[in-house]
């Protein structure tokens, strides 16, 4: 069990520099890979000295360590396997409404992800002439103009018809971006697609179900490959935060 942790620890701590080298120092969440590193040596290394110590551990306090880290690994699994169903799904045709999820704009052009999601917006929206776009998305840091005007241009400027979006300028996070774009619209009342980076994706939808939405449907975007399981391992913590608000 001690090779194996110290062997996980390796990995993470790869896995770090990697984000780092590829996303830069200011990657976001990237420093749970260092706390993941750290724990996983530390355990390894008292597994290590328990066994050349025999009676060091008190079996009470091995057992519910065991017990933790089993419960642990359950939810996480259980997480990653709804994490991933949201992965696959694409929405029905002619939906009334297409939510498509703000994503940091560098300046004036979306980022890497912002532009995967208005790339699967682009090809749901020439599938599905009928159906209205909503582009929600606030203003941040770094950013010259809100998310939604970012996406408006991407898509006019690939064909898309302005009588087809809809802005919403105000949201600074997804639970904002599904209330805000329901009060310009009332898409919660209407068959309504959610769309975003596919790890995103079920985190999305179960939020937009607790708001109301009667058809939430998701509709996933490809992710970056390189930053995907860092992805994953980031929403696991955001499902398990938002479950303990009470938001999901």
């Amino acid at each position: 069990m001690q090779a194996v942790c110290i062997t996980l620890s390796i990995l993470c701590l790869s896995y770090y520099l990697v984000l780092v080298i590829y996303a830069g120092i200011t990657a976001d969440f990237a420093w749970i890979w260092i706390l993941a590193a750290v724990m996983l040596g530390g355990t390894g290394g008292c597994l290590a000295y328990g066994k050349t110590h025999p009676g060091f551990f008190p079996v009470w306090l091995r057992d519910t360590g065991y017990t933790v880290l089993a419960v642990g690994c359950a939810v996480f699994l259980f997480l990653c396997v709804q994490i991933f169903r949201g992965m696959t799904w694409s929405g029905s045709e002619n939906l009334d409404y297409v939510v498509i999820l703000g994503a940091q704009v560098k300046g004036t052009v979306p980022s890497r992800a912002l532009k995967k999601r208005l790339q699967k917006a682009l090809e749901y929206a020439q599938k599905n002439q009928d159906t209205i776009l909503i582009l929600s998305g606030g203003q941040g840091s770094g950013e010259e103009i809100t998310e939604a005007e970012c996406m408006r241009q991407y898509l006019v400027d690939c064909g898309i018809s302005e009588e087809r979006l809809i802005l919403e300028e105000r949201s600074t996070d997804t639970r904002e971006n599904l209330e805000f774009s329901n009060r310009l619209t009332g898409c919660a009342d209407a068959g309504t697609g959610v769309l975003s980076n596919n790890f995103h994706v079920y985190r999305a939808v179960k939020l937009a179900q607790k708001l109301g939405y009667r058809q939430a449907e998701g509709i996933a975007a490809p992710s970056d490959p390189v930053m995907q399981v860092h992805y994953v391992v980031r929403e696991v913590f955001a499902l398990v935060k938002e479950k303990i608000k009470g938001q999901i």
